[in-house]
């Protein structure tokens, strides 16, 4: 239980209490990292095997905000709690488990999107989709489209047990620990 609790705290899942703190909160940094290495060997997997099956998520080109700005947008302009964005990467996992593909650079900024829009209505009763469209940068059709997508390829499965939950956390918090470990140390500046 330790290990959870010590996840939980450098995760900053709690950051959610204080909105006076302008920082993003350590998931939403250490999730971006997750991500992006995903779509690094995604992208390598994509070039070698040339066949990628497309669906309303991906767009025509890879969007020129990278994930961790695209997620700090989402936090900053959204006000969801930090916990909407472990249980979006639960709804993604879920979505890939379901529907087959993987993520790339051409639909990583809808997926993160719709699933973090999911899952701030599931827990923290959001916005309506015309202001997370605003903020995600797409129109309110096609998010009320894309939520739509999401929640039928789930079949309406949005629930996420503490155990889940929490294995995700810890799962984001061992990288960081892996990285701050076998990092070399810097003759000069910060880590």
């Amino acid at each position: 239980m330790g290990m959870r609790t010590e996840a939980y705290k450098s995760l900053e899942l709690d950051a959610y209490e204080s909105w006076s703190n302008s920082n993003t909160p350590r998931v939403v940094q250490n999730l971006s990292c997750v991500l992006e290495g995903w779509i690094q060997r995604n992208e390598k997997h994509r070039r070698s095997t040339k066949r990628e099956s497309i669906t309303m998520f991906h767009g025509t080109k890879a969007p020129n905000m990278s994930v961790r700005q695209y997620m700090e947008r989402i936090y900053k302009y959204t006000r969801c709690s930090p916990c909407c964005f472990v249980i979006a990467q639960i709804y993604m996992d879920r979505y890939f488990e379901r529907q087959g593909g993987y993520l790339t650079s051409f639909n990583v900024h809808r997926l993160l999107i719709t699933t973090v829009t999911v899952a701030a209505k599931f827990i923290d009763d959001g916005y309506s989709n015309g202001h997370y469209a605003r903020v995600g940068g797409v129109s309110t059709a096609e998010m009320n489209r894309m939520e739509l997508e999401l929640l039928f390829s789930l079949d309406f499965r949005l629930f996420v047990t503490t155990e889940l939950f929490c294995s995700y956390c810890e799962s984001l918090y061992q990288p960081v620990l892996q990285h701050y470990h076998t990092r070399p140390i810097a003759k000069k500046g910060p880590l």
